[in-house]
C-alpha cells in the first residue's frame, strides 16, 4: 500500500495593508473588515452583500456620498445621511462639536490654582470689589465661589457670564479714570455665547506663551486693557494692574495681542 506524498505548503501569505483593505472596501462598498476577510482568504466581499443587502445598500448610499464630495470619510458619510442636513451644515456642526472637545480637553490641561486662590483671598481678606459686568460696576464682597456663578454680599447670585473683570475697588478707582475703550462696544457689549466653542476665546492654552508679557485685551463692554499677564486658568486670566490682580474670565474677552 502506496503512502501518501507530504502536502506542499508554500510561504506564508503576507498580510494585506491598509491601502489594499481600502481599495477592495471602496470598490466593492463594504465594511473595511469585510474587506480584510476576503484578502486573508476569507468570506468574499460579494457573499456578504447577499448576505446582508439591507446593511449593503446603506455601504452603497455612503460610498456613492464620498464619490461626490471629496475629503468625505466613511463615519462622516454615514451621519451625514442619518441627519439629513446639507453638506455645509452638517460640517459646521461637526466642527463645533469637536472644538467643543478640544476646549474639554484643553481646560483639563491648564492648572487653576493661581486663580482659585486669587478669589479666594479676595473673600477672605473681605476685600471690597469692583466688579464690573457688560454696562454697569458693582461695588461688592464676595461670599462664595461656585462652578458657574459667584455669590456676593449685596448682589447675591451673579453668573459668571455676567462678569467682564474684578479687582479690588480702590485700584478700579485708579485704572478707571485713565482706561481707554473701544465706543462701539462701549455702547452695545458684545454678548457672551452659552457654548465655549462659540466664543471668541476658549481655549485658554492661546494665552500660555504671553505669561509674563504685557498683553492688550479688549473686553466686550468695550474696556481696553494693557498690562502684564500673570496667570492663566482654565477659565480665567489674572492680570497685574497698578499693583492689584485683576480677574478676567477668558469669555469676556474679545480681542487680544502681546504686546513687544
Amino acid at each position: 500500500m502506496g503512502t501518501l506524498a507530504p502536502r506542499r505548503t508554500g510561504p506564508p501569505r503576507p498580510p494585506p495593508t491598509p491601502e489594499q483593505i481600502l481599495a477592495l472596501a471602496k470598490k466593492e462598498c463594504v465594511p473595511a473588515r469585510i474587506a480584510k476577510g476576503e484578502l486573508d482568504g476569507k468570506m468574499k466581499a460579494r457573499i456578504w452583500r447577499k448576505l446582508h443587502s439591507v446593511e449593503a445598500k446603506r455601504f452603497d448610499q455612503a460610498y456613492a456620498l464620498m464619490g461626490k464630495t471629496p475629503g468625505l470619510e466613511l463615519p462622516d458619510a454615514f451621519g451625514l445621511l442619518q441627519s439629513g442636513l446639507p453638506l455645509e451644515e452638517f460640517q459646521a456642526r461637526r466642527a463645533r462639536a469637536d472644538k467643543k472637545k478640544s476646549v474639554k480637553t484643553a481646560r483639563a490641561t491648564v492648572d487653576g490654582a493661581l486663580v482659585a486662590a486669587l478669589l479666594e483671598g479676595m473673600r477672605e481678606r473681605r476685600e471690597e470689589l469692583a466688579v464690573v459686568l457688560g454696562e454697569r460696576t458693582v461695588l461688592d464682597f464676595l461670599l462664595e465661589t461656585r462652578p458657574v456663578a459667584f455669590q456676593f454680599e449685596k448682589a447675591g447670585r451673579v453668573e459668571k457670564l455676567q462678569v467682564v473683570l474684578m479687582l479690588k475697588r480702590s485700584a478700579w478707582e485708579v485704572i478707571s479714570k485713565a482706561l481707554e475703550r473701544d465706543s462701539g462696544l462701549a455702547q452695545k457689549p458684545a454678548p457672551v455665547a452659552r457654548e465655549p466653542e462659540r466664543r471668541p476665546f476658549s481655549d485658554p492654552r492661546t494665552f500660555l506663551p504671553s505669561v509674563g508679557h504685557q498683553v492688550r485685551l479688549t473686553l466686550r463692554n468695550g474696556v481696553l486693557l494693557s498690562a502684564p499677564l500673570t496667570a492663566v486658568g482654565p477659565f480665567d486670566l489674572i492680570l497685574k494692574v497698578e499693583g492689584a490682580e485683576v480677574f478676567i474670565p477668558i469669555h469676556a474677552v474679545f480681542a487680544w495681542e502681546q504686546l513687544p
